[in-house]
């Protein structure tokens, strides 16, 4: 099973999508297994974007995050990393088929709703900055053996 840290950034929160982006996940059968509204600090915000705080756009990307609550989430199931990023779609809203998250509730490419991990090392390294050990809650849905075979 692969990890993959989910936020349902301001303008979801704002919007109030986070229900109807929360269930895409669910129909998926992929697994929540953290779940949490927080508000982001500039302090998380220079940890989670670490990569982009020397770019000149760092400043209005740190204000949007930290603008509003944002819902973090720890989504589980195979490869769920690219399996997420595929449901979201193309970063800008505009670009993004619909279909997929992006596509049907965006149209920007900073506003687009969602922050998925991009790979097994950013998951895990954005995981425990949004999440205690304590606040992971890993389990078995009692349907599982309905929606996917014995040996995938």
């Amino acid at each position: 099973m692969e990890r993959s840290l989910i936020l349902l950034k301001p303008d979801c929160v704002q919007r109030r999508l986070c229900g109807k982006i929360i269930s895409r996940f669910e129909e998926k059968a992929i697994n929540i297994i953290g779940l949490k509204m927080i508000q982001v600090t500039p302090e998380l915000s220079k940890q989670h974007y670490a990569e982009h705080v020397e770019k000149p756009f760092y400043p209005g990307l740190e204000e949007f995050i930290t603008g509003a609550p944002v819902v973090a989430m720890v989504l589980e199931g195979l490869d769920v990393i690219r399996v997420v990023r595929e449901m979201l779609g193309a970063t800008n809203g505009l670009n993004a088929a619909s279909g997929t998250i992006r596509g049907d509730y965006s149209s920007s490419r900073q506003m687009n709703l969602v922050h998925a991990s991009d790979g097994p090392d950013a998951s895990a390294r954005e995981i425990a900055l949004y999440f205690a050990d304590n606040e992971i809650c890993g389990y078995e849905p009692c349907l599982t053996p309905w929606l996917k075979a014995s040996d995938e």
